[in-house]
């Protein structure tokens, strides 16, 4: 009996601790429901409205047979095609903000407010670099979001979404801030450094806004990664210091201009940092500086790592572009590279980006093939080929053997254009370098590969 009692005090005791446990963990989790209150009636629903193209005709035979017949009473009838998104007033007198993508192409805009009300909006400006557009609606005294700072955003704070997924208005989903900074590999160019949370985010959402628990707008949800078209996770949005500056020059001149500096780049890696002297895989390597640029005239080499710009630190290659950008065109700054083992600082007058450009960005007889110390046959280029590959120098990799070359991945058809620092653009000038290179230690080697100039690691054991 006593040993009964014993089990079913502890039992007790078991579950007074979890129940005790279970109520701290509740009262220590968000409340959104005041921040929802406050914030949804600035929230808006937005209507695109798409002509239908005025034939089919060309496309019908990439066009499903069961989709066939639909399209093609779709063009008979002439039905426009509505888009849904999502928007939020940034001002009293009917300033809108959301996606570019969610009003590109559009023949009408309508705006839904929270009371029902619908206005026709007018597009002030949009940006498709930064995926966002401006609108505004004749309307007066309506409410506003509160507009926080995105910089001081923490990973794995609290945040909140509002938006229209489905068409379902004013739809509420809540997560944390998984990551800042994220660049992705998409047409925008990675000029936005995009905030990563695990809010459900879905189409339709597109264009709302992503609150911390303040209350303040923190960012403007605008992607997801998915492969069945609807939220698996990770969500990506705008971060609002960036989309607030967007709407400062959208409202002074509809568009938007960005700092350029002229330079293609890649990360560095492990393997490269050995082979360039660094202590830590840090800053942007530069594979290309263009012609006439801000960089060349600056001074910048192929080569280069940049780890500092305007005063500050680029840890990661994608940095760049997002610091970069964010320069007016005409101002003048500092940058600082690491090369061949000293730091130099260098001053550039950042250029303007082009609206259609996202990125940062004497003839030789063939001779004779030669094998080398990298397990490679190389041989000269004709000028035929030069062109073709878009390399103004270097030697072609006809073969590839076992040996080193093999083990850093290079391949038939790439252009070796330096090593360890050191240009060859003839099979002599490469032979001389390879004699020249250490035992035992990774050397940078810069290529160029379908057209696309890149730095890989390679070290000659023997």
């Amino acid at each position: 009996m006593f040993v009964i009692k014993k089990i079913v005090l502890g039992s007790l005791f078991v579950l007074l601790s979890a129940l005790s446990f279970d109520s701290a963990s509740r009262t220590s989790l968000p409340d959104f429901t005041s921040l929802v209150t406050d914030a949804s009636p600035a929230v808006v629903n937005i209507t695109a409205i798409r002509k239908a193209p005025d034939s089919l005709e060309n496309n019908q035979e990439e066009v499903p047979e069961m989709l066939r017949r639909f399209f093609r009473d779709y063009q008979q009838r002439g039905t426009p095609r509505p888009a849904t998104g999502s928007g939020f007033l940034i001002s009293s007198d009917g300033y809108v903000l959301t996606n570019h993508h969610v009003v590109q192409g559009a023949s009408e805009i309508i705006v839904a407010l929270s009371d029902r009300r619908e206005r026709e909006a007018e597009l002030i400006g949009a940006d498709p670099v930064s995926d966002l557009a401006l609108l505004k609606i004749d309307a007066v005294d309506l409410p506003v979001v509160s507009i926080g700072s995105s910089e001081s955003l923490k990973v794995g704070e609290w945040v909140m979404a509002i938006g229209s997924p489905f068409g379902f208005e004013l739809s509420v989903t809540a997560g944390i801030v998984s990551a800042k900074g994220r660049s992705l590999p998409d047409d925008l160019g990675n000029y936005v450094p995009f905030i990563q949370t695990d809010v459900a985010i879905n189409p339709g959402n597109s264009g709302g806004p992503l609150f911390n628990l303040d209350g303040k707008v923190v960012g403007i949800n605008s992607q997801i990664f998915t492969r069945s078209g609807g939220f698996m996770g990770l969500s990506f949005a705008i971060p609002i210091d960036v989309a607030m500056e967007v709407v400062a020059q959208l409202k002074d001149k509809g568009s938007v201009s960005r700092g350029w500096l002229g330079v293609q780049i890649q990360r560095v890696d492990r393997d490269l940092a050995e082979s360039f002297g660094l202590d830590r895989a840090a800053g942007a390597l530069v594979t290309r500086v263009f012609a006439d640029s801000p960089a060349a005239a600056a001074g910048v080499r192929e080569g280069d790592i940049i780890v500092e710009f305007g005063g500050r630190g680029i840890d990661l290659s994608s940095d760049l572009p997002h610091v970069v950008g964010r320069f007016k065109a005409g101002s003048e700054t500092h940058l600082m590279v690491e090369r061949a083992g000293e730091s130099v600082k260098l001053a550039v007058k950042v250029g303007e980006l082009d609206a259609d450009d996202t990125s940062l960005a004497s003839t030789d007889a063939r001779a004779g093939a030669t094998r080398n110390r990298l397990g490679l046959e190389v041989r000269a280029m004709s000028a035929e080929e030069k062109v073709a590959l878009d390399a103004a120098q270097g030697v072609l990799v006809i073969k590839v053997g076992e040996g080193p070359g093999a083990l850093a991945n290079l391949n038939v058809g790439d252009v070796i254009t330096t090593i360890n620092s050191q240009w060859v653009d003839s099979v002599a000038e490469f032979n001389t370098v390879m004699a020249t290179l250490p035992v035992g230690v990774a050397l940078p080697v810069r290529i160029i590969r379908s057209k696309q100039p890149q730095f890989i690691a390679i070290k000659i054991d023997s």
